[in-house]
């Protein structure tokens, strides 16, 4: 019959298979969504009975992530969410015991290489670093970055997956790079649900494929709701692929393919996917598969049922498309198996699930065991009546939590604190011992660590000639940028008006032209997708610089960079890294949004990410240096004011580094420590001057880097001298200021050296009005510091310094 040819097409992969072949495929496949099918119900059932703490699961989507899988090779990427067990199960890149492991949180990366227990179940990541954080052979597995919870912002670096295979294909200097692509044949394939698709960054990475016509397939799995809500209040005429039809190329012009099928419709989503796929990956040309009709039999998590909020025809009509009984029902209906082949088989299934899931919960448990029967039997040597019944009871219990473990054992050492015994030093040093397998377990790589970190750049000083020039500062950075993509051929950059004009302080001047439209490029107006676009290139070997224009337009891409890329290494325990530099500029200009410096929100939203903050474009292009010979995410906030600044030209404009977290003393001072970062600083070292000849000497200490911040603590040892410290910053009253402080006072306990009280000065609590006025009379200005230093001093000595009004 038809359907069934359409199929064994599907699956012969241009060679003929018998029926027993092709029968044999199709049986298998439903034993993957059958099974996948029984994780998810099982699976709830644990949540429920306090086993795992929350489910959620990709029941009813068994049957399209069959066929997606199918069309899925070697050197491809996912950028998915968290409904696609059945596909990463179909795809061979998740196993049963790795699914329940997850469920469970367990720590250990071998049962959970996605996460090593950091991640809510069903949020898939495979390794594509090895243990020393370098890159594996990426075209010869099966590759999928790694999954976050917000429901639309897979999309921003799936545009960048798929940009890669473009660059791989066009640029032949990237040939050598045999581990990333081959010859850009790489699909990207990302899954989002379809109420998701009502959020901007989903119509913006759409957008942004069209543009770049990119290998990006698209499929949206529909089943009518979000959460609770249903699809008249998602989407214009609850239709996605109705509403983007205008996305259909055509002889106007090039946009995607665009494909609607059934969600239960085994034969025609195996025929959609090869077609679509084909097109996708031969072609570089975009794909969008409406996949409608689908189901989700359990609701949306184990925090609610559906049946509180479909009504009783929706839920009859779910119970009959649902699309394992439809598989079911057409398998039987073919000829391909009889009902008691399938019966045999959902029983196998049934118990290989439950095995599974029994082997998972005992092999969590096991490590868990053993660390609560030695606490508890060092605690028995304590000889304290109290601890020994608390011991034994949690011993007793049958779900005990390491959690429950240390703070037992912390209880302890409280209870113990005036008793001098060797079994109390025998439990304390365990718990020392436990302390440092926890870090692992749960506070681990923020950053990957490895061998190729910034912090192991070596430190190459800036040369400069006997009549060295001084330019503009623009040309300092041209300088740096061009020997760069000079050097490294994967380095990219791309931005608004970063291609043509070379960006709207020229930073980029002629290199379009000198290296070509794919490596620098413009974009349109899309600060999510930029970053998004960023990190897909960085995951698949690329060394991309995306540009915000402005630090203000940061944080309308703060979502991207705080959930994706701050969270990457950490949330795969460093098996997954985005080397990706972002470049912008602010501080000091005119105007609401052209002048803002929101360092407390980026600093507080970005660890995970360097944030350097240079002086001027010497500094910065020192940065650059560094953090492109490293591997691990930056920011990179310019001084807007800096660009036409003179500064000397150095001859090794490429190659001289500025190691990240290390202060510079910019003036020695023994009355004052002044420690501030960016376009301030100008101002702080005229300020000093006249504090001189007032009789102040003022030290002044540029932080170069918020994050990692004075790493050497030589804002302290300048405080040990001055006792006095001011933190002047252009952020709001407790923004960066105040984390300058918390690192001077707490982290480097500078608050013993202090004969005053420590002062911030900062921006006004609102944004810059327009005009110098309005810049004078909101931030830090040279009258502000002179003054705020001479009233400390007056504070300590007002007979010397009386006071000024």
């Amino acid at each position: 019959m038809k359907g069934t040819q359409v199929v064994e097409n599907n699956l012969q992969d241009q060679e003929e298979l018998s029926f027993e072949d092709f029968r044999g495929i199709i049986i298998n496949d439903y034993k993957i969504a059958y099974e996948s099918r029984q994780a998810s119900l099982l699976g709830r059932k644990e949540v429920l009975t306090g086993k795992a703490k929350f489910g959620i699961f990709g029941d009813g989507k068994e049957v399209a992530q069959l066929a997606m899988a199918k069309a899925f090779k070697a050197g491809d990427w996912r950028s998915g969410y968290y409904r696609d067990q059945t596909f990463m199960l179909a795809a061979g890149m998740l196993t049963m015991p790795e699914f329940f492991a997850q469920l469970y949180a367990n720590t250990d990366i071998d049962a959970d290489p996605a996460s090593g227990g950091r991640q809510m179940n069903c949020h898939f990541a495979t390794r594509t670093l090895d243990e020393d954080g370098d890159w594996m052979d990426l075209t010869a597995q099966k590759n999928s970055s790694a999954d976050i919870s917000p429901t639309g912002g897979q999309m921003g670096r799936l545009v960048g997956l798929a940009l890669a295979s473009k660059m791989f294909r066009n640029n032949p200097a990237l040939k050598d790079l045999k581990k990333f692509s081959v010859a850009g044949n790489e699909v990207a394939f990302g899954t989002i649900g379809n109420a998701s698709t009502s959020e901007g960054i989903f119509f913006e990475a759409i957008n942004a494929a069209g543009v770049l016509q990119v290998p990006m397939a698209i499929s949206i799995w529909d089943d009518a709701y979000g959460i609770s809500v249903p699809a008249e209040y998602q989407t214009t005429k609850q239709d996605i692929s109705e509403i983007l039809k205008g996305f259909q190329r055509d002889e106007v012009g090039e946009g995607y393919e665009i494909f609607k099928v059934r969600g239960w419709d085994y034969p025609g989503l195996c025929e959609t996917y090869e077609r679509a796929i084909k097109i996708c990956r031969e072609k570089h040309i975009p794909v969008m598969i409406h996949v409608t009709e689908m189901t989700q039999p359990q609701g949306h998590s184990t925090s609610g049922s559906h049946e509180r909020y479909k009504d009783k025809s929706r839920i009859d009509w779910e119970n009959e498309y649902d699309c394992m009984l439809q598989m079911r029902k057409w398998m039987i209906e073919s000829a391909v198996a009889s009902d008691e082949e399938l019966l045999e088989l959902e029983n196998t299934a049934k118990t290989y699930i439950r095995n599974c899931q029994k082997q998972a919960w005992a092999d969590f448990n096991a490590e868990m065991r053993k660390e609560l029967d030695l606490a508890a039997s060092l605690i028995e040597k304590t000889g304290n009546d109290s601890l020994i019944a608390d011991a034994r009871a949690l011993a007793a219990s049958t779900e005990p939590s390491r959690k429950d473990v240390i703070s037992l054992v912390r209880l302890a050492a409280r209870k113990l604190n005036s008793v001098q015994s060797e079994a109390k030093d025998n439990l304390l040093n365990w718990y020392k011992e436990q302390h440092d397998s926890n870090y692992d377990r749960y506070n681990s790589k923020l950053f990957t660590g490895s061998a190729d970190s910034p912090f192991n750049v070596p430190v190459v000083k800036a040369e400069y000639a006997a009549e060295a020039r001084k330019v503009d500062g623009r040309e300092i950075l041209n300088a740096c940028f061009e020997a760069n993509f000079t050097r490294d051929e994967r380095v990219v950059a791309f931005g608004e008006d970063v291609g043509a004009i070379g960006d709207v302080n020229q930073g980029f001047a002629g290199l379009q032209a000198k290296f070509g439209k794919l490596r620098i490029s413009d974009t349109g107006i899309r600060e999510m997708t930029i970053i998004g676009q960023g990190i897909g290139l960085a995951m698949r070997g690329l060394r991309p610089i995306a540009e915000i224009q402005y630090l203000d337009y940061v944080l309308y891409a703060l979502n991207i960079l705080s959930d994706d890329l701050a969270t990457l290494s950490y949330r795969t325990k460093g098996r997954q890294k985005a080397p990706l530099i972002v470049r912008t500029r602010g501080h000091r200009l005119e105007g609401i949004w052209h002048s803002g410096s929101p360092m407390g929100v980026i600093i507080n939203s970005l660890r995970g990410v360097h944030v350097c903050v240079p002086r001027n474009m010497t500094q910065a292009a020192g940065m650059y240096n560094t953090l492109l010979r490293g591997d691990e995410p930056a920011l990179v906030i310019e001084c807007l004011n800096g660009y036409r600044l003179k500064e000397e030209l150095p001859s090794n404009p490429g190659e001289f580094t500025v190691p990240l977290g290390k202060v510079e003393i910019l003036r020695e001072g023994t009355d004052l420590t002044l420690v501030s970062y960016g376009s301030t600083l100008r101002i702080a070292q005229e300020a000093a001057e006249e504090l001189e000849g007032m009789g102040i000497s003022t030290e002044i200490v540029d932080i170069q880097t918020f994050l990692p911040f004075d790493l050497e603590h030589r804002c302290v040892q300048s405080l040990r001298k001055t006792n006095k410290l001011l933190v002047v910053g252009e952020d709001v009253p407790g923004g960066s200021s105040a984390f300058i402080m918390q690192q001077i006072l707490e982290v480097q306990n500078g608050y013993q050296f202090l004969d005053g009280k420590p002062r911030t000065l900062t921006a006004k609590p609102h944004r810059p009005p327009y005009g110098s006025d309005g810049d004078y009379f909101t931030k830090p200005s040279l009258d502000d510091i002179i003054e705020i230093v001479y009233e400390m001093m007056n504070d300590s000595n007002p007979e010397r310094f009386p006071g000024l009004y």
